[in-house]
């Protein structure tokens, strides 16, 4: 039998390093314009409280996915400021 944290560990590594490539294509480019940030502010809003559900059910698969996912995310939307910063974007 499967245990149960293991199958939590490998969904949450799948779901958690599908930001990698968004994070390095960001961080290649310089540039984020295409990247909507209400969606990743409402996201990482419910990644926090996952990550705070996690902590409270001690289901550490889930602490650890939500957290390194909460970093990415938010990697992802701070670079999306900063590139626009730079650029002296106008609008989006």
């Amino acid at each position: 039998m499967i245990n149960q944290d293991w199958i939590g560990l490998v969904a949450g590594t799948l779901t958690t390093t599908a930001f990698v490539p968004q994070v390095y294509r960001i961080w290649q480019r310089k540039h984020a314009d295409d990247i909507s940030a209400s969606m990743f502010v409402i996201f990482i809003a419910g990644v926090v409280l996952w990550l705070y559900y996690g902590v409270m059910l001690q289901a550490w698969p889930i602490v650890i996915a939500n957290a390194v996912t909460l970093v990415l995310a938010t990697t992802i939307l701070i670079l999306k400021y900063y590139y626009h910063k730079v650029a002296g974007h106008q609008g989006k």
